[in-house]
C-alpha cells in the first residue's frame, strides 16, 4: 500500500463502501479509525473492519448493534485477518435452540482491498470548498460530449420543448376523477 492511512473518500472508493454509510458506520462506533483535526483516517485493519460490516449489513441487513459487536470481536482478535480465510459467526435466537452459522469471507474482503489500494492514489479527498484545478474545463467538456450526442433541434423545436415543461411544472401529478 502506498499510503498508510486513507481518509474518508479514499477509503469509501477503496472498501466499495458508498461514503454515506462508511460515515454511518464510524457515527455509530461500528468502525472506529484514528481523528486527526477534523478528518477520519482509516488504516488497512479499519478499512477490513468496515468493508466485513458492509458486507453483513447488505448480506444479512444487521442491526447497528450486532454490527458492533461484530466488528469489535474482529478487531480483538490479532493477526485474524491475516491468517483465516473465513470466520464463522454462531448465534442461538433462544437458550436451548441449536445456533445459526454465518460465514463472512474475511480472506476474499482483504483481497478485494488489496486489489483496489491502488485507486486511492485516484480519489484524492480535497479540502471542503476547494475545487479541483481544472474542474470548469472537465465540465465544459462533459457539457460538450452530451451535446453532440443529442439530436439536432431547431429553435423552434427547443422553445417549443421549453413551454411544454413550463405548463407542465403548474399541473399536478395527481388528478381526482368524480364519482359517477
Amino acid at each position: 500500500m502506498h499510503t498508510s492511512e486513507l481518509k474518508l473518500k479514499q477509503a469509501s472508493v477503496v472498501a466499495e463502501v458508498p461514503p454515506k454509510e462508511l460515515q454511518n458506520l464510524v457515527q455509530f462506533n461500528v468502525v472506529r479509525p484514528r481523528r486527526r483535526g477534523r478528518a477520519f483516517w482509516f488504516d488497512r485493519d479499519t478499512l477490513l473492519q468496515a468493508k466485513c460490516a458492509y458486507y453483513l449489513k447488505q448480506t444479512l441487513g444487521a442491526s447497528t448493534a450486532y454490527l458492533t459487536g461484530f466488528v469489535q470481536a474482529l478487531a480483538n482478535q490479532t493477526n485474524l485477518a491475516k491468517e483465516r480465510a473465513s470466520v464463522r459467526i454462531e448465534s442461538s435466537p433462544r437458550p436451548g435452540l441449536p445456533p445459526v452459522g454465518i460465514i463472512v469471507p474475511v480472506g476474499m474482503l482483504r483481497q478485494q482491498l488489496d486489489a483496489r489500494l491502488p485507486l486511492a492514489e485516484v480519489a484524492k479527498d480535497l479540502p471542503p470548498g476547494r475545487r479541483r484545478r481544472g474542474w470548469k474545463r472537465e465540465f465544459l467538456q462533459s457539457v460538450r460530449d452530451a451535446a453532440r450526442e443529442m439530436p439536432v433541434m431547431s429553435d423552434d423545436e427547443i422553445l417549443n420543448v421549453v413551454k411544454q415543461s413550463r405548463r407542465m411544472r403548474g399541473c399536478p401529478e395527481i388528478s381526482v376523477a368524480a364519482k359517477a
